[in-house]
């Protein structure tokens, strides 16, 4: 069986799956998205993805296009249709089709478009050698708490980190504080093992893998800090990594060609990431609730 895509209340095949030329998330980036990590067969923190869909589509005025319970059928649908055990569900909702015009049609129906990958996933680091990072300029817009398929400066930063041979790029705002990865949340574990990361507003996209590795620590009794921090913290830290949905936890041992501590995976990252692979197999009843 070929690989299957939701389009608009059909189920089509991947290759012929197509969206019109005046759907305005292709013309004006209007729409927003989220990415599912799937795990074992089953959803992992699909509540805390929904609920942040949803404020996303608040904060723009988009309607969602069916319920919340129809939504989840029709996700729940589509992995079955693929035969998808691990991996992910790639879900966007735009303003729809319109003639084009700046201002909100008005009469529209609100656009919605679902892929699935496969992708396999260890409770062990991916990669030994952990990874490297450079730091770019942030110029996104002051609105990055809603989840936009407007990505153009995170495409950017993400091929200033390719070109530099690094696997992520972290943003660093005019004050000179880090706010996130191109993809991901940026973490540090400071020389007194308290784990750090940026605090959830308007700053970031506040991280549903982020939110429940943060209980995860907390349960575990590790301090964590919610506030900003700089590359030179960065570069003084115990350890660094980061975090999101297709990638868990990934331990960082370079950052703008500086090692971190000994330039090894660090044991706090190796052990969160554990404990988010045991809780993404077996803890799905009742996850860790999102809150911006």
């Amino acid at each position: 069986m070929g690989r299957v895509a939701y389009v608009n209340g059909r189920f089509v095949r991947h290759e012929a799956a197509a969206v019109h030329i005046e759907d305005r998330g292709y013309q004006f980036a209007d729409g927003v998205y989220e990415v599912v990590t799937i795990l074992g067969g089953d959803f992992v923190d699909q509540p805390g993805h929904l609920a942040r869909l949803k404020r996303s589509l608040g904060e723009l005025r988009i309607a969602m296009p069916v319920s919340e319970a129809v939504l989840k059928l029709k996700m729940r649908e589509l992995v079955r249709r693929n035969g998808v055990k691990d991996g992910y569900l790639y879900l966007q909702i735009t303003r729809g089709v319109a003639p084009r015009d700046f201002k909100f049609p008005k009469v529209s129906k609100s656009a919605l478009v679902m892929t699935t990958r496969r992708q396999k996933f260890a409770p062990a680091m991916p990669n030994d050698a952990g990874v490297k990072v450079v730091s770019v300029p942030d110029i996104r817009w002051t609105r990055r708490d809603i989840k936009s398929i407007g990505l153009l400066a995170q495409v950017l930063a993400k091929q200033a980190a390719a070109e530099a041979g690094a696997f992520e790029a972290w943003m660093v705002g005019p004050d000179g504080f880090v706010t996130e990865g191109s993809s991901s949340n940026a973490w540090i574990v400071t020389r007194d093992g308290v784990l750090v990361t940026r605090q959830p507003d308007g700053s970031i996209l506040h991280g549903i893998t982020g939110n429940s590795l943060e209980a995860l620590a907390r349960e575990r009794g590790i301090k964590v800090e919610r506030r900003p921090f700089t590359t030179e913290e960065a570069y003084q830290a115990r350890e660094a990594f980061l975090t999101s949905a297709t990638t868990f936890c990934i331990s960082i041992t370079e950052i703008d060609g500086r090692p971190i501590a000994n330039g090894h995976p660090g044991e706090l990252a190796r052990t969160l990431r554990q404990a988010y692979f045991d809780y993404g197999l077996k803890r799905q009843a009742q996850p860790v609730a999102w809150k911006q």
